[in-house]
């Protein structure tokens, strides 16, 4: 089991006696090696990724330009319930709060973790339409709220899920508009089938690029009539999880990437609930590094995290969560702790694509802003990735810092 350290880089231990070295000498090797580590520590390349951030229909309430609070949920007819039912449980929200107030402590987090990029799947419409689709729950936010997604300066937004078209195809267009004109890079939805599946580009001076692909599959409840088409606005809808499937991203990988280019293939699939990794992910999400050269695979839709993986050098986050929502109060899978999320820093080799480290820094959603989380919710969640991860080979330890640090063993 190999762990990287706090200056992000994987070492092995080495052993102490014989190779001892004394005085003078020892505090100059000490001295080189610690050099050599922070210059392989500016070379790296860090990320930012997390889980599904859900701005719409709650948390744009208390935004500084709520949008039409109308739903047409069984349960919720009006977004204000939703703020309603965080104050009960949790105290009161002081309205409107500043674009920033909902990232909170995540903020200072980013900050000092200093990502290169900052990836997250943007999980609604940004949009005044009205033409709400027949479904059992519609997220849209006002588009004069988009300064909160920049308030993170959020490089790239993932769109390939199933809530960009809860408010028809006049918000689909509406929301690309708001993202473009906001200068945040997209993926995963368009006005046609060329658009919706075409990456986001993302230079990293020094380090290539990283390439952002979107995918979502059925199986976390997008309606196939919102598969773009090569004359219909919609999302970047997989057919299955086949070998075929696989080919055909292949294609489209190797007709963009170029040598140093790191591909993070962004991918919306399975249930809300519950912690199985079916078989048919695992060997998908293996194949795609297998065959079509992707470096991250970085799953969303659970409302919990899940297990993750390193396979052959390739980080694989099989579901990260949400990172913002507006369910507090709502009851009936606490079990799952669906108010603690994990922010994701994975740095890579940008030469090779592979991961040095993977560091996690727990948060809790709370009046719906993100708080660092208590030192019992943070041992609850190394508990639950060292449980879920162990069939992957994966475990996590506490830093000094109460942040998570993943542990792996190598994989052919």
């Amino acid at each position: 089991m190999s762990y990287a350290l706090a200056a992000g880089i994987a070492m092995v231990c080495r052993p102490i006696g014989a190779q001892a070295i004394m005085g003078h000498t020892a505090a100059r090797a000490s001295e080189a090696d610690a050099t050599k580590l922070r210059s392989h520590a500016t070379s790296l390349l860090r990320l930012f990724l997390c889980g599904d951030v859900m701005t719409g229909r709650g948390i744009d309430q208390i935004l500084p330009h709520a949008g039409n609070p109308v739903l047409y949920e069984r349960y919720m007819r009006s977004a204000t319930g939703y703020v309603e039912l965080a104050e009960e449980a949790n105290g009161p929200i002081r309205k409107p709060v500043e674009y920033s107030y909902i990232w909170g402590d995540a903020l200072a987090e980013l900050a000092r973790r200093k990502p290169q990029l900052r990836i997250i799947n943007l999980e609604t419409a940004v949009t005044r339409s009205d033409d709400v689709a027949d479904k059992a729950v519609n997220y849209r936010m006002q588009p004069d709220n988009i300064p909160c997604i920049n308030a993170a300066n959020i490089d790239c937004c993932t769109l390939a899920n199933n809530h960009v078209l809860d408010w028809g195809y006049e918000g689909l267009a509406e929301t690309l508009r708001v993202l473009k004109a906001a200068d945040i890079e997209i993926a995963g939805a368009g006005m046609n089938l060329q658009q919706a599946r075409a990456p986001a580009l993302l230079p990293v001076p020094g380090k290539g690029r990283v390439l952002v692909f979107s995918f979502g599959s059925e199986t976390s409840g997008i309606p196939r009539s919102w598969a773009a088409t090569a004359d219909k606005a919609g999302v970047n809808l997989l057919p299955d999880l086949s070998s075929e499937t696989v080919r055909g991203i292949r294609d489209s990988i190797e007709q963009t990437k170029l040598t140093g280019d790191v591909a993070v293939l962004s991918i919306h699939w399975g249930g809300n609930w519950g912690y199985e990794v079916p078989r048919e992910q695992l060997e998908f999400a293996h194949r795609l590094i297998d065959e079509a050269g992707v470096d991250i695979v970085h799953g969303h839709s659970s409302h919990h995290v899940k297990g993750m993986e390193v396979y052959k050098g390739k980080l694989v986050l099989y579901g990260c969560g949400d990172f913002l929502n507006d369910y507090e109060g709502i009851t009936g899978y606490e079990a799952y702790r669906g108010d603690l999320v994990l922010m994701y820093f994975p740095s890579l080799d940008p030469s090779t694509g592979n991961l040095i480290s993977l560091h996690m820094t727990p948060m809790q959603i709370k009046r719906f802003r993100l708080n660092r989380a208590l030192d019992n919710d943070v041992l609850w969640l190394k508990n639950v990735l060292n449980r879920e991860g162990k069939k992957f080979g994966t475990s996590v330890v506490l830093s000094a810092d109460n942040t998570l640090m993943l542990g792996w063993t190598s994989s052919n």
